[in-house]
């Protein structure tokens, strides 16, 4: 069991594996924490399924379509800073607009320096890795997709469990 020093910025995302635990970084990314844990809330997150994933990079999610283009239909301005992205790391994904960013986020498989101020840095996580790394991956012959994708079987902020 991991020591959880903060409950309200802390997230459980549910896998089909287990439990991931999720350090909030709201010092880096306040209005992208906020909105996360109000649609984690609302129960907007379950069972979105991971889109986009490729192997060593990332597993991409958070969108109800399923498709990629999709989102809550609230982009919040880019919250960038210098924080690398490392294993575990959690970010926004977005379009080639920085302000784009909504609902779909991705967690880094492993380092991925040409992320690093690009896109919104909102998390680490710090248990249950391993579970991330089960995730099915996609094709990476089409850009991670995936067929017959995993899904988040519940996303919650830990103060409400």
């Amino acid at each position: 069991m991991v020591d959880i020093k903060d409950p309200e910025n802390t997230l459980f995302l549910d896998l089909k594996d287990g439990r991931v635990t999720i350090e909030l970084r709201p010092d880096l990314a306040p209005k992208h924490c906020a909105r996360i844990k109000e649609l984690a809330r609302e129960g907007f997150y379950d069972g979105i399924v991971f889109h986009r994933v490729i192997d060593g990079f990332m597993a991409q999610t958070g969108d109800p379509t399923g498709t990629g283009f999709g989102g809550s239909g609230q982009n919040i301005e880019a919250e960038f800073s210098d924080e690398e992205h490392i294993e575990g790391s959690c970010s926004m994904a977005r379009s080639a607009d920085p302000d784009s960013g909504d609902s779909q986020f991705f967690l880094c498989f492993d380092r991925a320096p040409h992320l690093d101020t690009q896109y919104t840095f909102w998390g680490q996580i710090i248990d249950g890795m391993e579970h991330v790394h089960a995730i099915k991956k996609g094709s990476p012959f089409d850009n991670g997709s995936v067929t017959d994708p995993d899904s988040i079987i519940k996303m919650s902020v830990a103060a409400d469990v």
